[in-house]
């Protein structure tokens, strides 16, 4: 894997509460045609669930988000985790995901952060809070002076401006959790999630 930034047009960014539900929930979403899915480093299961995606769903290429620490780094790469996402990032934070060996998405929302990244050589980057910090618009105005940078927004997306950001040529793919609703996971209604999810994937065709 090259780039996380190229498997779909969208990656669920899932909190998962209960371990038991990890696999359900990640067969529903690679069924859906979401095959990069985001475990975030936010609740006590979540290590659990990516070791759990990583050795019953193959199909599934599961990363780890939320990644705020070296230590978050070694133990999401140690459970499984085959991307790495950070909210930001800092020196070494970055030192520990460039030598985990995996591919990651550092989080930016400033051009300055665009720009020191680009003179370390990354060109992959999440944009984070994606809608709070100049959405669409902002992501357009990055793409003159900084052709080069590629992006994956999240945080607050949704079905109805996803498309509006991944008609963006700077945009590769757009994070979200309009997939998973809450009543649905908590229903473990996995029929309603792999519906939501083959929307999500035809987004771009």
């Amino acid at each position: 894997m090259t780039s996380v930034l190229d498997l779909a047009p969208v990656v669920p960014v899932v909190v998962i509460d209960d371990a038991a539900d990890a696999v359900p929930l990640a067969r529903a979403l690679v069924s859906g045609g979401l095959p990069a899915i985001e475990v975030t480093l936010r609740t006590p299961a979540a290590l659990d669930s990516i070791r759990a995606i990583a050795a019953e769903v193959p199909e599934a290429v599961v990363g780890a988000g939320t990644v705020i620490s070296p230590d978050g780094v070694a133990q999401a790469v140690a459970a499984g985790s085959r991307f790495l996402v950070s909210p930001g990032w800092s020196d070494r934070l970055l030192g520990a995901m460039t030598e985990s060996g995996v591919p990651f998405l550092p989080g930016v929302s400033t051009t300055s952060e665009v720009v020191e990244l680009l003179e370390r050589g990354i060109t992959d980057m999440k944009f984070f809070p994606a809608e709070a910090a100049g959405g669409t618009a902002y992501l357009k105005s990055l793409g003159g002076p900084l052709p080069q940078a590629r992006f994956c927004p999240t945080g607050g997306i949704s079905l109805a401006s996803a498309p509006s950001y991944l008609a963006l040529p700077n945009v590769a793919c757009v994070g979200g959790t309009w997939m998973l609703p809450a009543d649905a996971v908590a229903a473990r209604d996995w029929d309603r999630v792999e519906l939501l999810a083959r929307g999500a994937a035809a987004l771009r065709g």
